[in-house]
């Protein structure tokens, strides 16, 4: 095999081996992306029920109800309203009135949430949420 031929083989799987790494990369970051909706975004968007998404927005007032070990409450944005459903122990900050950010998928209308991020003082709001509140309501 000549020179020539050599380099040739070598450019050629050089490229094959670039092309299926940035493939595996690809891959692997598509499986942990995470969207973030609004109440008002699920309401008009309807995401797929197998979908995983995060909902954000502030816990409604006079909705968080303790069933056992499921928590039940509605996270709103102020222009619309989704029911949520926690199966677990909520974080210390996890309050009526604060905003939330819960990570989970929608099932027979009400949001199955899997994990629950709360804020972490009293200034505290995830950007999406302020920004998707702010939106709503300049």
């Amino acid at each position: 095999m000549t020179p020539k031929r050599q380099r040739m083989w070598f450019a050629i799987f050089a490229v094959g081996f670039l092309v299926a790494a940035v493939l595996l990369i690809m891959n692997a970051f598509r499986d942990n992306l995470v969207f973030f909706f609004t109440p008002t975004d699920v309401a008009s968007k309807k995401p797929a029920a197998t979908e995983y998404f995060r909902l954000g927005g502030m816990v409604e007032k006079g909705s968080v109800q303790q069933e056992g070990e499921t928590l039940r409450f509605t996270v709103t944005d102020y222009t619309e309203s989704l029911d949520v459903s926690y199966n677990g122990l909520p974080p210390t900050l996890f309050r009526e009135g604060q905003g939330v950010v819960a990570e989970g998928h929608l099932k027979d209308g009400r949001f199955i949430a899997t994990k629950l991020l709360a804020k972490h003082d009293e200034n505290y709001m995830p950007p999406e949420v302020a920004k998707a509140i702010k939106d709503k309501n300049p």
